[in-house]
């Protein structure tokens, strides 16, 4: 394994000529004064570790999402606003992400497509949600959404598709309600909601612990699906009553109409449609 180490770079920036490279296993830069990385970097196809934390960078190059081989990205403590819209399209190995300690605001819809992923820390950003199809993560394990303040309200109702997720932190937000469906995560071991103004599921619930909460939201999650079938057969009762409204008033209208040409041609008389003078 090559590994490349640069201790107390005195640079803001890595050379282009990083890409000659060509073996190059792990990339550690971190705690210098880097601005940017060089898109160079994306010709780096046997690279597998990349920590690029705690320096200045304002945002990754979209061409990272080039190193096929990367297991792991560490670029916590810089000045991300956003990471790179097809970062989840090209890294089919990535199993842990941390971007903690920046000023991200979204999380791209493509990071739903890191199927390896385990691990993805966020904590303390400026989230305001997570992509709603974030329930795609189906091996995600960890995840830190901790201290994102008054940006991040709620959660996706998709969450409750994270069936390997083991540990979950939600503390320091502006998180009201659990999604209906999170009662679902039956491997969920870890959950923090400390310094939430939670209603859903209430505090005293929330106090004592991931089973009451798991107990409580099941509860709730049955409930509304009971409510959601009695208002199908509600809505179906009443569409059926309506059509049999129209039926007979159909019928009624046809009988009327029957019974006056009968009456008409009894007597010798041709039938008369009021409505048909009316308009001449």
């Amino acid at each position: 394994m090559v590994i490349a180490t640069f201790i107390c770079m005195s640079k803001q920036n890595i050379p282009d000529s990083i890409s000659r490279l060509k073996k190059l296993e792990e990339l550690d830069v971190s705690s210098n004064l880097l601005v940017s990385l060089p898109d160079s970097i994306g010709l780096l196809l046997n690279l597998r570790v990349i920590n690029v934390s705690g320096n200045k960078l304002r945002s990754l190059p979209e061409c990272i999402s080039l190193c096929s081989s990367l297991v792991e990205i560490d670029a916590s403590f810089n000045n991300l606003m956003s990471l790179p819209v097809n970062i989840g399209y090209g890294l089919p190995n990535l199993e842990r992400l941390l971007v903690h300690l920046n000023k991200i605001h979204f999380l791209p819809t493509s990071i739903c497509e890191l199927k390896s992923l385990r691990y993805l820390d966020v904590h303390f950003n400026q989230l305001h949600g997570l992509p709603l199809s974030i329930g795609r993560l189906t091996n995600l394990e960890v995840l830190n959404l901790s201290s994102n303040f008054g940006d991040l309200r709620e959660l996706p109702e998709s969450i409750a598709d994270l069936t390997n997720l083991r540990e979950l932190d939600l503390s320091n937000n502006q998180i009201r309600a659990l999604p209906n469906a999170f009662g679902q995560l039956q491997n969920l071991k870890k959950l923090n909601l400390d310094q939430n103004p939670l209603v859903i599921p209430p505090v005293d619930i929330a106090n004592k612990g991931i089973e009451a909460v798991r107990e409580f939201m099941s509860k709730r999650w049955f409930g509304t699906l009971a409510e959601d079938q009695q208002r199908s057969i509600h809505d179906e009762t009443n569409k059926q009553e309506a059509q049999t409204g129209w039926l007979a008033w159909g019928s009624s209208l046809l009988s009327n109409f029957v019974s006056g040409v009968s009456q008409s041609v009894g007597n010798g008389k041709a039938p008369r449609y009021p409505w048909l003078e009316e308009e001449l």
